[in-house]
């Protein structure tokens, strides 16, 4: 039986190396056929090479990442496990301040014994204006 909570932790983990731009360390938690959303370019990203070649190209980009996590859930059914959440972010890009808000699923998969995260699929909510 999991531990409550497991993939929470990883999950804050994940935020925490993308906060760090230990990019490289983000990239070792991915499964090798990862997947997931990128929310600047708006399109999908396939294996974990694509993945990297997407985070390197962040470099001196982005600055000042910080992630927070709110309302985590979890559920875990064997060796495939899902956390859903709110993502709260903040960055600059290319000089531009950013904030967003974003609906945020993660799945697990166990790996000879190690969690590492096969999709993220975070897509923000634009602002409704209030006049």
């Amino acid at each position: 039986m999991e531990k409550a909570g497991t993939l929470t932790e990883l999950a804050r983990e994940l935020f925490s190396d993308l906060d760090a731009e230990r990019f490289d360390q983000l990239a070792e938690r991915a499964t090798d056929d990862v997947q997931g959303v990128d929310e600047i370019s708006r399109r999908w990203l396939r294996g974990r090479a694509a993945m990297q070649t997407y985070l390197n190209g962040l470099r001196g980009n982005i600055t000042g990442i910080h992630s927070e996590l709110r309302d985590p859930t979890e559920a875990v059914w064997g060796d495939v496990g899902v956390l859903t959440a709110t993502l709260e972010q903040t960055y600059s890009l290319s000089g531009r301040n950013e904030t967003i808000v974003a609906p945020t699923s993660i799945l697990f998969r166990r790996e000879d014994g190690t969690w590492k995260f096969a999709l993220l699929h975070s897509v923000p909510i634009p602002e409704t204006a209030n006049s």
